[in-house]
């Protein structure tokens, strides 16, 4: 079962963003007093009484993108068709819905449409009711305001919960409701997917649904030039060698600020669960484009979530070569992404099928390397000689020592240190055993998570 989602939808400047950043207990979003700051969806985990979910910002609604005069109030601009779509994906994609509204303000002709399209909406997603929805009145601060609150009753979504999200009051009892909603409401129901699953993600328009097609040797999927024309992340199942792959072409992602409100904002929702879903990603970039901010962002999310990644470079045909032009690319790709250069990179063409019969083969040993386990002898006999070549760093003249270690998962590979005092391990140490291990057993397009633990007194 996918994890958990829950949507923040309102109109602007009501405080999503405020909110989200209390929920996820960090500062994620930027927050201004200007109408429309957020232009960027934002996901994050948070947690209440043992219960965890992610928590999506949905942004407000940027005035340049309707209006174009400069130094427009926001009454006279018509936001209200994007609020709807912002509302009716909340609450078909999302587990629950938080609408966010201001006690500053009262209720608004904005207000009163949200909540009509929340009244109204459709099933979601895997044909379950509706999300649910609460009613979160913001910026209720002093008594006063959070005795006005009770007239968003009009509004007809139920109680009114007052909260400040800039002063925190309120918010556990809002997360008291919100985990008895979420514990309440229906799973979606889907069929698990046979075999490997990979994800093939990316920004708008570097060629995913191309590349689905030219695995597929059929147009499956509508290819078109113009970005964001996949909406939803789609299945597609094949069996290759006699092993049943399932292969989630997904939304493409655009850069930050430049997602729109609605359609396009809850695409890249769907993007992310694709990517919670998945063994391996296929992360494509465009080579006629390099790599962009957005690329990394892209694959930091795919490592969030200790997904395996192959790096395909599609578009390759269209990139004037001579001798050298790969090995330069290549080394170019690495710098940028050099937190992850345990990666695979494959130089491709879906548009001609250059290199793509090499796509599937690599993510199956990628995934091969995933599920790969070391005997706990092996391990620590590799942990003793990297000790001997490298010394363990110490602090304040305390050393640190790392009495054994043991593989205690696979997907993805995770080892546990017992070590006299885990505060004891710099980040740079931790990154040189990693590589040892890496070195040795290579773990090819895999993330390692590696845990150090205080080890028991009695041994």
């Amino acid at each position: 079962m996918d994890r958990r989602v829950v949507a923040l939808v309102g109109r602007p400047n009501v405080g999503k963003s405020t909110l989200f950043n209390r929920l996820a207990g960090e500062r994620l979003a930027v927050v201004s007093e200007q109408p429309g700051t957020t232009r960027d969806r934002l996901v994050a985990e948070a947690e209440w009484s043992g219960v965890t979910f992610d928590v999506v910002d949905t942004g407000g609604i940027d005035p340049s993108k309707t209006q174009r005069e400069p130094a427009l109030s926001l009454d006279s601009i018509d936001y209200i068709p994007q609020i709807r779509a912002q509302a009716e994906l909340a609450a078909r994609e999302a587990d629950a819905v938080l609408f966010v509204v201001d006690a500053d303000e009262g209720v608004t002709s904005a207000d009163v449409e949200v909540a009509n399209i929340l009244r109204r909406r459709q099933p979601g997603a895997g044909g379950r009711p509706p999300a649910p929805v609460l009613l979160v009145v913001n910026k209720s601060d002093n008594r006063q305001r959070r005795a006005s609150a009770m007239a968003f009753y009009e509004l007809g979504m139920g109680e009114p919960l007052p909260v400040s999200a800039l002063h925190g009051s309120g918010t556990g009892d809002l997360l008291d409701r919100l985990v008895k909603v979420l514990a309440a409401a229906p799973t979606e129901q889907t069929e698990t997917e046979p075999g490997v699953r990979l994800a093939i993600v990316g920004r708008p328009n570097v060629g995913k649904s191309s590349l689905l097609n030219r695995l597929l040797g059929e147009e499956r999927a509508i290819v078109s030039p113009i970005p964001g024309t996949t909406r939803d992340a789609i299945d597609t199942q094949l069996e290759y060698e006699g092993m049943p792959l399932t292969l989630i072409d997904t939304a493409g992602i655009r850069r930050r600020g430049h997602i729109e409100p609605g359609v396009e904002k809850y695409s890249v929702l769907r993007a992310l669960k694709a990517i919670d879903r998945a063994d391996v990603v296929l992360l494509v970039i465009d080579a006629t484009q390099g790599v962009a901010a957005q690329d990394t962002h892209i694959a930091g999310m795919a490592l969030d979530k200790t997904k395996s990644i192959v790096l395909l470079v599609n578009k390759w045909d269209a990139v004037p070569k001579d001798g050298q032009t790969m090995v330069e690319f290549s080394g170019v790709v690495r710098q940028q992404l050099k937190f992850m250069d345990y990666v695979p990179v494959l130089f491709i063409s879906a548009k001609t099928g250059q290199r793509v019969g090499q796509v599937l083969p690599t993510a199956l040993r990628v995934q091969e390397e995933r599920l790969r386990r070391i005997s706990t002898g092996e391990l620590n006999r590799l942990v003793r000689q990297a000790v001997d070549v490298h010394a363990p760093p110490s602090h304040s003249g305390r050393q640190l020592k790392i009495s054994y270690a043991s593989q205690v998962r696979t997907d993805p590979p995770t080892f546990l240190f017992h070590v006299n005092d885990p505060k004891l391990v710099h980040f740079s140490y931790r990154r040189f055993l990693e590589n040892r291990i890496r070195e040795a057993y290579g773990f090819l397009g895999t993330p390692l998570v590696l845990s150090f633990r205080r080890r028991s007194s009695r041994r």
